[in-house]
């Protein structure tokens, strides 16, 4: 055999043809492409891994807050008027409905409608006529039957000289003594009908019983007025003095009673309607016997000189019970009360620069000022403005008042621009497309709490103000 012959011709196979090619497997080339890829996404997320923070990789923390503007007061000492709220109504002492005690026709008036009258001035005239007949018809009865009383007391006398004589019977002088009774009590009625017919004939004449305001005539002149008419003539309304009626809750009497025991002329205030102007100032007058057990309220009268007629009757007023005065009181601004999840508190600044939470038991407020009857000291300095972004220890610093709230809104402005929240300038941020939030708004823009308003009066020892809202960071108890 040819040494040239290769052995697998030898062997029977056929010759591979001369342009074959060997051809790599297809898995080995991808993985060979796709390895440099891995390696660099590997990469990448082993740095992102190192540099965020829960891997505790570097990181720079967020600069520190800087201290807080407010402004703030010093809790003092002195007196705080305890006052008792309700509201009134004016109340004349005296009302009177003007009615006719006879019936007649309504001949004239003597007022003007609304104009004020005297006691005993003349207000209407009733026909007299008819009772000036029937005060002839009684005067004439009288005159008839005092004829017949004389005439028997001188039979009476006759008789008695004939029965001394024994010349008449003694039966017939006892009955001459009976007929002389009886015609001295006709006598009698009959100058009751003469008075009677007087009366009548006063009545005619009506007079104001009182001294008041006259209000709107119900009868016009002309008409016949009879007793049973309801509405009679006019109705007189007393305005000086006047009476302002109101309640007070049954919880309240106890403070009341004590005042009154102690015979202190309690002074009484009112103002409007509206609560902005005073009107009047008086003094309690008297406490109804019983509280009224569907309300469980007791009604109060207080007495009132009206000399201008300022108060009105029926007029709803509001009215200011002055019960007692709280000597040296702690006294603090009513901007400085907060109410949060502690209860109503107060920011006490320390000597370190820093805020913390005083828990305080509220008493009686005016206008500006609220008493503290428990957890606080006089000479305290409390957080008045600006509370709205502290929490217990918090670094402050102290700023006028006029510049507190300005301040507090430009310290809040990186902490809205690094939230992605425009910052508060006078240039307005773009509109944006995107839905708006359901979040509540920021503690800047929400209404500070405990600011007072209104004018003196009570609260409980736990109570506050009505409308507050709690500040934004609330301390936890």
């Amino acid at each position: 055999m040819d040494e040239r012959t290769d052995p697998a011709m030898a062997r029977g196979y056929s010759a591979p043809p001369a342009h074959r090619e060997v051809v790599e497997r297809p898995t080995v080339r991808t993985r060979r492409r796709v390895l440099p890829y891995l390696l660099v996404l590997a990469l990448i997320a082993g740095v992102i891994l190192w540099a965020h923070p829960w891997a505790g990789g570097p990181r720079k923390g967020p600069p520190s807050a800087p201290p807080q503007p407010v402004s703030v007061a010093t809790a003092t000492t002195g007196d705080m008027p305890v006052i008792l709220n309700a509201l009134g109504t004016v109340t004349p002492f005296n009302t009177v409905t003007v009615m006719t005690q006879i019936n007649g026709q309504l001949m004239s008036v003597g007022f003007k409608e609304g104009q004020i009258v005297q006691k005993g001035q003349f207000l209407a005239q009733i026909d007299p006529r008819p009772f000036e007949v029937a005060l002839q018809q009684a005067e004439g009865q009288l005159a008839h039957d005092t004829g017949l009383l004389d005439q028997a007391r001188s039979d009476l006398a006759r008789f008695e000289r004939l029965k001394a004589q024994n010349s008449i019977a003694e039966q017939q002088v006892s009955d001459q003594e009976f007929l002389v009774q009886q015609l001295l009590g006709t006598v009698k009625t009959d100058q009751a009908a003469i008075a009677s017919a007087k009366l009548n004939l006063t009545y005619c004449h009506i007079t104001a019983p009182i001294t008041g305001r006259v209000g709107l005539l119900q009868v016009d002149p002309g008409n016949y007025v009879q007793t049973s008419n309801t509405t009679g003539i006019v109705v007189i309304t007393e305005l000086d003095p006047i009476s302002v009626i109101f309640t007070l809750p049954q919880n309240d009497i106890e403070a009341v009673t004590e005042a009154t025991q102690a015979d202190q002329a309690l002074p009484v205030t009112l103002y409007d309607s509206t609560n902005t102007q005073k009107l009047a100032t008086g003094t309690l007058y008297a406490m109804d016997n019983q509280i009224n057990v569907t309300t469980g309220t007791v009604q109060l009268r207080a007495s009132f000189a009206n000399p201008k007629y300022a108060l009105f009757p029926n007029a709803f007023v509001n009215v200011d019970l002055l019960v007692k005065t709280l000597k040296n009181a702690v006294l603090v601004p009513d901007a400085a009360i907060q109410r949060g999840a502690p209860g109503t508190f107060v920011y006490i600044v320390q000597s370190d620069g820093t805020v913390s939470v005083q828990k305080v038991t509220l008493g009686p407020s005016n206008a500006n000022e609220t008493a503290i009857t428990a957890g606080l000291a006089a000479g305290a300095k409390v957080v008045t403005d600006g509370a709205d972004r502290l929490h217990p220890g918090a670094k402050v610093t102290i700023v006028p008042p006029a510049t507190a709230a300005a301040a507090s809104t430009t310290a809040a402005a990186p902490a809205a621009k690094a939230a992605g929240a425009p910052a508060a300038s006078g240039t307005p941020a773009p509109p944006s497309s995107a839905p708006a939030s359901n979040a509540p708004p920021s503690a800047a823009h929400r209404p500070r709490s405990g600011q007072g308003h209104g004018r003196l009066h009570s609260q409980g020892a736990s109570g506050g103000k009505s409308g507050a809202t709690a500040p934004a960071n609330q301390p936890q108890p």
